[in-house]
């Protein structure tokens, strides 16, 4: 059974539920179809992470421990549009914001798959907008306690869900933008990127075809990287032939930080697993982490010259 009032009141409490001066009271803002983007801003649009109930509380603990920021208190609840209940926790933190479901029953098809969540000021607008772009429905558009949801898929197999709320929320703006890793084929790269960036409105900021294999723990091989960026956030498209050793492409987001050094330190401090030792490439030094629960993520900041 869904909790509404439940829900609402816990967004409420915890992440100051107001009217976003880019919205309208009615969830929409002034704006054609045919110039829009319908994100709202990168602090809203949050990586979706999935783990065991007995694990939730402690991958929240480990998150906020070792980045900061807050993370909600659990409700139970439903968010698919077949019968299904979840423990549901969020985290804002200022290196990005979190949705963590923790399914006490089995997670209907194709919940688990979907990588992010982002929010867009009309979501029937932008629905069409998204097919119009490429992408195609994998679940239509359905209620959860607290709006709407619809879950996209781009070529090259990449899921999303957008979202709105009935009440539109407003969130600071996050003191850095996480990347959203993509790893896609060479032969469905340049679909990907095309019809995504008619979509988000966003840009190409660099596509090295020769950037360093040790960012993809290969070494002694050169793989293709374009770096998007739109008001949906950061985005880094890899391209490989798919001989990925582990733990590459398993890590959805790479959380850049002021201090790696101290950042590491924390996160080893809450229980975090080093996959990949830190590393430095194209001004960057970086790391894999794995942390409770199981949800891997790069970590990265940009080193001072």
């Amino acid at each position: 059974m869904r909790s509404i009032s439940i829900l609402t009141a816990l967004v409420a409490a915890n992440f100051a539920l107001a009217p976003a001066a880019a919205i309208s009271a009615s969830g929409q803002t002034q704006r054609t179809e045919s110039n829009s983007t319908w994100a709202v801003g990168p602090q809203y649009d949050s990586t979706h992470v999935y783990v065991a109930p007995e694990d939730l509380d402690r991958f929240v603990e480990s998150f906020v421990g070792t980045f900061g920021g807050t993370g909600s208190k659990a409700t139970v609840t439903s968010v698919t549009p077949t019968p299904s209940e979840n423990v549901l926790r969020f985290i804002l933190s200022p290196v990005g914001t979190l949705s963590i479901f923790a399914f006490k029953t089995p997670i209907p098809y194709p919940f688990g798959a979907e990588r992010t969540g982002y929010l867009v000021v009309d979501l029937d607008a932008a629905l069409r907008a998204a097919e119009a772009d490429g992408a195609d429905v994998i679940v239509a558009p359905f209620p959860d306690p607290i709006g709407r949801d619809v879950v996209i898929q781009w070529p090259g197999g990449v899921n999303m869900q957008l979202y709105s709320h009935t009440t539109p929320p407003s969130y600071d703006k996050l003191q850095t933008i996480p990347e959203n890793r993509v790893y896609l084929s060479k032969r469905k790269a340049d679909e990907f990127i095309k019809d995504f960036l008619r979509f988000s409105r966003g840009k190409v900021v660099s596509d090295d075809r020769h950037a360093p294999g040790v960012e993809i723990g290969r070494p002694n091989d050169t793989y293709r990287s374009v770096r998007i960026e739109s008001l949906f956030g950061n985005m880094q498209v890899i391209v490989t032939d798919g001989h990925s050793p582990y733990p590459y492409g398993r890590e959805l987001t790479g959380y850049e930080v002021a201090s790696f050094a101290d950042t590491l330190d924390k996160a080893k401090a809450n229980g975090v697993m080093v996959l990949v030792a830190p590393y430095t490439s194209r001004g960057r030094q970086a790391a894999m982490v794995q942390f409770p629960g199981g949800y891997i993520a790069e970590i990265h900041a940009t080193k001072v010259k």
